[in-house]
């Protein structure tokens, strides 16, 4: 295998003062052989890595100094240019951890004058003043206690000034934060050197604790515990302080409960004060007045849920746990951490919170195990699996398996594992594998649904706690079962994973129980015959993921286990060779073997040689109907273990006759394995051929004797040359005139994976193969002509496929160049849109070709404004980029010259979006930070972003019109109606309404006057046909023009959004160092705002919205205050604009409001992801709007605000920083349903959708009441809690309606929505266990429900009903269900009420039969009772037809 060339480091070199360097010159002797000579030569030196080589020959030699040489004054002088190199270097120089680790060994003789030396560098440290240089002395004092005794003696001589020191750094650290509020760039650096000075003073406390020993430093007046009360007063108000970055708040915490740690006695009683804290108990009577005066506000003011949780962590990582070392008191806090942190999860929400909460809650556990380990019998009592905390514990658990966050699953995960460990560990003995504990989580969770996907890692941890055979024993099928739900790629890796512990568990139990012979016969049985009949009938999905995530598992465990799969494969192989549905017993037999090759069990030599599968055979599985089985056997022919591996003979045949048939596959997933699979293969003929090549340069004259050798190895690479070579005329030939998309897709790309991997790097004079050798000016042209096609990513595949080749090309002589140019100019004003792509992608190659200059230069126009000479320093693409832009723009202005005056010509003849598109897709490949021509392209800069306003004044009248598809003038503004009314003078015919479905013929040779459109004077139609150059007649319709305005408005905003992402910023006016000034950036800002608040054209607006959130990443990134702060400034603008109603505005209230959700959601996403205050303003205040609390005439803004909720919800980039939000969205959503007006109703039903989308996940099925895109009601009201009360509520109030007694029919506009949402509820054998939100007051309101004269309604009142009623509960409420049917003897019966209540009956029992893993008497007794109530209404089914079914 080739070693890549490794990344060159680059180390900092230490540049010694003047001063410093002459007094080290006085000691240098002639020679330069004593140490003072070498030192001095050592900080001459330039490059770092030699200073490092250089230093440690120096420290070698101090080493070996006597006693005597100790006290010279050359030693002194040397150590204290050391001490000075260290203090200088930076934090991760090398050459000071290189100082660092070698000076912990110098002799005691040389110790003492260090440490010496060090404490003068480390006191003229401590000295600095300048507040932006703390930082480096507390890096410093972070080195000096990491492993390095030098540094940490040092310190210790100099504990006051230290300690002194982080005081005063964090008070003015502190007060600079505060004037400096707003400037999110020094804000960050601030908090981060606060950070620092926390960490320091920990690791202070921590690591030298010799100043810490005796009473004196705890009196009053010392400056050591002055020093430490300042601090610890510092650390409480960051610890109070909600403002400061999370991770400054949480270290707070630690650093105060470490600091009262070391400050705080008796130390029995620290657990006590702790516990008080934590409880919000504190008398301040009873403690210290030192810790009043210092953590005042912790002891008197309500604590916040983050200050209490930075207070359990700093208590669990901060005190000694292990041991039983805080005794009692020490258990109680445990408890009351326990206690704390479970009340916390209710009510933390945010992400940051929930993924800290998850991970303290596993630190937590782990605490436990240590007390656990010498606790008392009272602490194992409330420990126990049985006890109310790991009931608290198995429900947080069971909640947030299935969280949004991975951090957080994974913890829950941790937490569930430790669990069980904590269970064993309170009871007698020390493996406890049974008991009544085991056995409730195991019915449980075998009682659950396989879709839930925290049912596989908490099953896991229980196999590998009590052993697979408690588990198989409840039910042997498990496997299959598993192996069954594989067909989900998002429940595949946790079924595998789930798998190979079982598997994996079982053998080891196996192997221990029984013989060899015994054994594996049955975990055969057990796992490898179910996986068999999976891959010869599963279907495509399940068979794919099986043999992805399971099958290489269960080879790496037991390697043997592949003799007897292909035993028993081989045996049906010829007779089940599978259909395009099933692979067969073949397809099987192509994927175990495939696999085990990949992994390293077998070699394709093997597989021939032991006739485990034969040539015909693998031929046939390279042409078989099934997709899957040919991509086998093109992988059991390309992966390989080693990537050095000998291609044989028959391999290559073998690819040749796979490439020959499977290049026009129509499925885009085999497209895509079949390329990366034959990129492996060519990686593997590279690589391998460079072992080769290396094996006969290594060569010794005997062995160049060896003629048999060296032919084997020559012959091996000319076999590997002319399989290359016909590989790529297959792929070549392929590329004809006329084929399809699928196969030019598949050749571009194997084509480009050649030229990649067979590239020739520097320093490499040897290669197999050079792509380049096999290309001449046909197969050039065939390439260019992939530009033609319709597909984008064939163009871009050919593109750069000859980017690739373009060193190795000769085109100097290129005579058609100038006929390229020509046709890609022609194209760039093609009216078929795709037709601007191939001009772009041509131009893009030409740009690269020194002649293009010329051509450019022939048009009058280009060559008159510019004067490049040929040979100036300048790049050929910067020039041909500068020429071509300035070509397609003096084109471009001409042409919006001529679409001022009439758009309709525009349109059919010259649509101006293709030039820039050209126009953008050659500034995209140019380097923009790296011009020469910096005058010419400032200039450039300019014209383009006026030539941008001034063609979206062209077409900005369509796409802002209220209909832009009809251009029927609604608009009031005067301007913009005016302009609207001469386009629509000149398109509109004013003889027939057959406009919109006819194209119309128009003259170009008439114009009208414009004057005259204002009066009321009838005009002559007179454009009634364009004719071009050649004098063809061109047909027009309103979607040309349409397309054409909605185009231009996209490739505009593109351009301006490439131009601010790429081009560096002119900080100053008349400066050299930019292309774009302060003030066009902020022009371009508010061309943005102008058409995404203003444009109705969803196309115009999107591609606007692009461009916006180009500009606004840049802007939040800006170092210039003005820029930086404009999208916070555009943020409040258009906020207040929705909320004032003003009827002047120009917002659209229609189309979902159009660009106004795209305009904040750009804003939004631009703010620094570590701050979400605007995120967090905005939600208010458009949940305030959404959620009206006064009826207002003006509900323009609440249309607004559901709609913006509706876009910020769906938007993917805001994460978990959104959910929060949620529940107040629902609230909206529902209510707004309600609402008289339909606007209000439309845009709540499209939040409502995406709510459902974003809580539930995305629907992956037709079957809508498939339980994957649903979650228990527990873990639903667990994360909504505030959704609790209210949909209880709001189903009181739609309850009511269904009860009249008149039968008439009234249906509240929320029944749908409510049931919908109670309906996505499933039911858990955990749920209602310790839960403090009941399921109970829903039931009745769900029932009345039922009685719905809506059919829909009542089935999903049924459906809903059953995640409300626990488990053990179905059986009477299904009784009092069936009691409260009618009598014979009711002369009034409602067969809707009996048909909803029967259907309510029929799902609970549905879900009670499924929710028992086995038949028991509890079951039998309950369907005993059950059927006894049905008898007595079974003369319902006579009288009630309706019933019938359901009886």
């Amino acid at each position: 295998m080739v070693l890549k060339k490794k990344k060159e480091i680059q180390v900092d070199a230490f540049i010694l003062e003047c001063q410093e360097l002459e007094t080290l010159r006085s000691f240098a002797d002639a020679e330069d052989q004593n140490l003072a000579s070498l030192l001095l030569h050592c900080v001459q030196l330039s490059d770092g890595i030699h200073q490092i080589y250089s230093m440690k020959q120096i420290v070698t030699l101090l080493k070996k100094m006597d006693r005597n040489s100790a006290c010279s004054p050359m030693i002194k002088c040397c150590l204290d240019i050391i001490g000075v190199m260290y203090f200088s270097l930076g934090a991760k120089n090398p050459l000071k951890k290189m100082l660092a680790s070698s000076l912990n060994g110098l002799p005691e003789q040389l110790t003492t004058e260090a440490v010496h030396s060090f404490v003068r560098c480390l006191k003229e440290e401590l000295k600095t003043t300048d507040l932006c240089l703390y930082r480096k002395v507390m890096d410093n004092l972070a080195s000096c206690m990491e492993n390095f005794s030098l540094g940490k003696a040092s310190i210790n001589n100099l504990f006051k000034e230290v300690l002194q020191f982080l005081q005063k750094s964090v008070l003015e650290i502190q007060e600079e934060n505060r004037q400096l509020s707003g400037n999110s760039i020094v804000e960050t650096r601030l908090m981060h050197d606060l950070l620092m000075a926390i960490k320091v003073s920990m690791m202070l406390l921590q690591k030298v604790q010799e100043n810490f020993q005796g009473s004196l430093w705890r009196k009053p007046g010392s400056l050591v515990w002055q020093s430490m009360c300042g601090l610890l007063k510092s650390f409480t108000n960051f610890l109070m302080n909600e403002g400061l970055l999370p991770t400054v708040q949480t270290t707070s915490g630690l650093a105060v409960i470490l600091f009262t740690k070391t400050m705080f006695e008796p130390v029995e009683k620290l657990p006590c004060l702790v516990s008080d804290l934590l409880l919000r108990s504190v008398k301040c009577a009873s403690v210290p007045e030192w810790f009043v005066s210092s953590c005042e506000c912790l002891c008197t003011e309500e604590l916040s849920d983050s200050v209490l949780l930075s207070l359990c962590h700093g208590a669990l990582a901060m005190l000694e746990w292990k041991n039983g070392s805080m005794s009692e008191n020490g258990e109680k806090l445990l408890l009351d951490i326990a206690l704390v942190l479970l009340s916390l999860a209710s009510r933390l929400k945010e992400s940051n919170m929930a993924v800290s909460l998850s991970r303290i809650l596993a630190i937590w556990t782990n605490s436990a195990l240590d007390v656990l380990e010498s606790s008392s019998q009272n602490l194992k009592s409330s420990l126990n699996g049985n006890s109310n905390t790991t009931g608290k514990l198995l429900e947080y658990v069971y909640t947030h398996w299935e969280h949004p966050l991975d951090a957080v699953r994974h913890q829950a995960k941790l937490i569930f594992k430790n669990i069980l460990r904590i269970h064993q560990a309170t009871l007698k003995g020390s493996v406890v594998k049974s008991g009544p504990f085991f056995s409730m989580l195991t019915e449980s969770l075998l009682s659950l649904e396989w879709h839930v996907k925290g049912k596989y890692a908490s099953l896991g941890c229980l196999v590998e706690c009590v052993g697979v055979e408690n588990i198989l024993t409840v039910d042997r099928t498990i496997p299959a079962q598993i192996l069954d739900v594989m067909g989900d790629q998002s429940l595949a890796p946790y079924a595998s994973d789930l798998l190979e512990t079982m598997f994996i568990n079982h053998k080891s139990h196996l192997i221990s129980a029984f013989q060899k012979n015994i054994w594996i016969n049955h975990w055969h049985d057990t796992w490898v015959s179910p996986l068999l009949l999976i891959l010869c009938e599963g279907n495509p999905d399940q068979t794919t993921y099986v043999i992805d995530y399971y099958l290489p598992k269960l080879l790496k465990c037991s390697p043997d286990s592949l003799s007897y799969m292909i035993k028993i494969l081989q045996a049906s192989a010829d007779a089940n060779i599978g259909s395009c549905n099933t692979r067969g017993a073949l397809g099987a037999l192509m994927a175990c073997l495939r696999t085990a090759r990949a992994h390293g069990h077998l070699q394709f030599r093997e597989i021939v040689r032991d006739d485990l599968l034969s040539i015909g055979c693998v031929k046939q599985g390279l042409v078989h109907q099934h997709n899957q089985v040919r991509v086998d056997a093109l992988g059991l022919l390309c992966e390989t273990h080693r990537s050095t591996e000998i291609l044989t003979m028959e391999e290559m045949q073998l690819i040749q006759f796979f490439i020959t048939y499977n290049l026009n596959s129509q499925s885009p997933a085999v497209r895509q394995q079949i390329c990366s699979l034959l990129k492996k293969l060519f990686c593997r003929i590279q690589e391998s051929s460079q072992v080769l090549y290396k094996l006969e340069q290594s060569k010794t004259k005997q062995e160049l004797i060896k003629e048999s050798a060296k032919w084997d190895h020559f012959a091996t690479l000319q076999q590997y040359k002319d399989f290359m070579s016909s590989i790529c005329d297959k792929l070549f030939e392929a590329l004809f005139p006329g084929s399809s998309h699928p196969t030019r897709f598949s050749s571009l790309t194997i084509l480009g994976s050649i030229a990649e991997i067979f590239s020739a790097p520097e320093g490499q004079t040897q290669a197999v193969f050079r792509l380049a050798q096999e290309i001449d000016p046909t197969r050039v042209q065939m390439l260019i002509q992939c530009f033609a096609s319709t597909f984008e990513e064939v163009k871009v595949l050919a593109f750069e496929l000859l980017m690739k080749l373009y060193d190795r090309l000769d085109l100097q002589d290129f005579e058609n160049l100038h006929l390229l140019f020509q046709a890609a100019m022609d194209l760039s004003i093609s009216t078929k849109p795709y037709d601007c792509v191939t001009a772009s992608y041509l131009l893009n190659f030409l740009i690269h070709h020194k002649g293009l200059l010329n051509v450019c230069l022939k048009n009058q126009q280009v060559a008159d404004t510019f004067q490049i000479d040929e040979d100036m320093s300048a790049s050929t693409m910067e020039k041909n980029t500068l020429a071509v832009i300035k070509y397609l723009l003096s084109n471009l202005e001409r042409e919006i010259f001529q679409a001022e005056k009439s758009l309709l010509q525009a349109a059919a003849s010259f649509p101006m979006y293709g030039r820039v598109h050209c126009i953008t897709g050659a500034l995209q490949q140019l380097p923009l930070n790296n011009l020469t021509l910096m005058t010419e392209w400032r200039q450039m800069v300019t014209k383009l972003i006026l030539m941008s306003y001034r063609l979206s004044s062209v077409v900005s009248p369509i796409v802002q019109s209220s209909s832009p598809e009809g251009l029927i003038p609604m608009d009031n503004d005067s301007e913009t109606a005016g302009r609207l009314q001469m386009i629509l003078h000149e398109i509109q015919p004013r003889d027939t309404n057959d406009y919109f479905t006819q194209a119309k013929i128009l003259k170009e040779h008439h114009r009208v006057d414009f004057a005259k459109l204002t009066d009321d004077e009838p005009v002559e139609n007179v454009c009634t046909e364009i004719r071009g150059k050649e004098g063809q007649t061109c047909d027009v319709t309103a979607q040309m023009v349409l397309v054409c305005c909605w185009r231009s408005m996209k490739e505009i905003s593109l351009l301006l959004g490439m131009l601010c992402k790429l081009l560096p910023l002119q900080t100053v006016s008349e400066s050299s160092d930019g292309l774009i000034a302060v003030e066009q950036v902020k022009d371009i800002g508010d061309y943005f705002k102008h058409h995404l608040l203003q444009s109705r054209h969803r196309g115009a607006f999107e591609l606007a919205y692009t461009g916006f959130v180009m500009l606004t990443e840049i802007l939040s990134r800006c170092t210039n205050e003005s820029l930086r702060t404009l999208p916070q400034q555009w943020l409040y603008n258009v906020l207040e604009e929705i909320k004032s109603c003003d009827p002047s505005s120009k917002l659209c209230a229609t189309r979902r409001s159009a660009g106004i959700p795209f305009y904040i959601q750009a804003l939004l996403a631009s703010e620094p992801k570590n701050k979400t205050n605007l995120l967090k303003m905005t939600m208010n205040e458009l949940v305030s709007l959404a959620v009206p609390v006064n009826e207002s005439l003006n509900i323009i803004p609440q249309v607004h605000a559901l709609n913006i909720l509706r876009a910020l919800f769906r938007d993917t980039r805001f994460g978990e920083n959104i959910i929060p939000y949620i529940a107040d969205g629902i609230q909206a959503a529902v209510l707004g349903f309600t609402s008289p007006v339909w606007a209000v109703r439309n845009s709540s039903t499209l939040l409502f959708s995406t709510l459902i989308t974003r809580i539930f996940g995305v629907k992956r099925g037709k079957d809508e009441n498939s339980k994957k895109n649903r979650m228990t009601g527990r873990e639903f009201f667990s994360r909504f809690p505030t959704l609790y009360p209210f949909l209880l509520q709001q189903l009181e109030v739609v309850a009511r309606t269904m009860d009249s007694e008149t039968g008439e029919l009234k249906l509240h506009p929320s029944l749908f929505l409510l049931l919908l949402i109670l309906g996505k509820l499933y039911p858990s054998p955990m749920d209602g266990t310790y839960s403090a939100l009941s399921m109970a007051p829903f039931v009745p309101f769900i029932m009345r429900c039922g009685h719905s004269p809506v059919y829909r309604s009542r089935e999903m009142a049924g459906r809903a009903l059953v995640p409300f009623v626990m488990i053990n509960q179905i059986p009477h409420t299904v009784q009092s269900l069936l009691a409260g049917l009618p009598e014979c003897t009711n002369p009034c019966i409602r067969q809707n009420s009996v048909h909803g209540m029967l259907l309510q009956v029929f799902h609970l029992l549905g879900s009670y039969l499924e929710s028992k893993h086995r038949v028991n008497s509890d079951l039998q007794q309950g369907l005993v009772d059950i059927i006894t109530c049905i008898k007595a209404k079974v003369w319902l089914a006579k009288s009630c037809p309706s019933a019938l079914d359901h009886l």
